[in-house]
């Protein structure tokens, strides 16, 4: 059922992109905190295979793709380099964190939710999974930077739940007639500008209600 979502060129597309994006945003949050090359490299690899690593070990898929797969190391080596000496050409460093933070998001909840599914789960625990491997990087990332992680802070805009509802549509899709590398593309992207639009309008999840004293 979940063959068509769930193909090897696609994973490794969306897995490749995530990781590219959440290296960045870990490599632009280190140079924001002035942090040396090598506070960079370790802040740009652990947001991102963080979550993939997170995802393989609850899954089984041992050891993770993270580790026989050399490409994702690169990738963020390559992302350190890279921010390491072109970061002053990119204008507004805490609005591109946001940017690459919101596109490895939207990859990685697709990515995570349908390989959960391929290795056994049912949908409920695998829409967890892929909102986990899309915000566990991330906050990875916040707090070895000494930041509360965006997915509990209180005013935070909305984060996790973009993720979730991404997930849950790449559990859903298989069974309409829409299902297939386009539908997929187009959930990532449904994510990314939920994201972005969130910031841009600061729209937040729903709170408790409190009456004046409040309890």
């Amino acid at each position: 059922m979940y063959s068509v979502v769930f193909n090897p060129i696609l994973e490794e597309s969306l897995n490749l992109v995530g990781t590219f994006a959440f290296a960045e945003s870990g490599a632009l949050l280190a140079v924001r905190k002035n942090y040396d090359i090598v506070g960079m490299a370790v802040l740009s690899v652990i947001t991102a295979i963080g979550g993939g690593v997170i995802r393989d070990l609850i899954i089984g898929a041992v050891p993770p793709v993270a580790f026989t797969d050399a490409s994702y190391l690169w990738i963020a080596l390559f992302v350190t380099g890279l921010t390491f000496f072109a970061h002053s050409l990119i204008n507004r460093l805490n609005a591109a964190v946001l940017v690459f933070d919101a596109a490895g998001l939207a990859t990685f909840c697709i990515s995570g939710a349908t390989k959960a599914l391929v290795y056994g789960l049912s949908p409920l625990p695998a829409i967890a999974l892929g909102t986990l491997t899309a915000v566990g990087g991330g906050i990875m990332r916040d707090v070895l930077a000494q930041d509360r992680p965006t997915v509990l802070r209180a005013g935070s805009e909305l984060y996790a739940l973009p993720a979730a509802l991404g997930a849950t549509i790449a559990v859903i899709i298989p069974h309409f007639p829409i299902n297939g590398p386009l539908s997929v593309g187009l959930t990532a992207v449904f994510v990314f500008a939920l994201r972005l639009l969130a910031l841009r309008y600061g729209w937040k999840g729903p709170r408790p209600w409190r009456t004046n004293n409040g309890h």
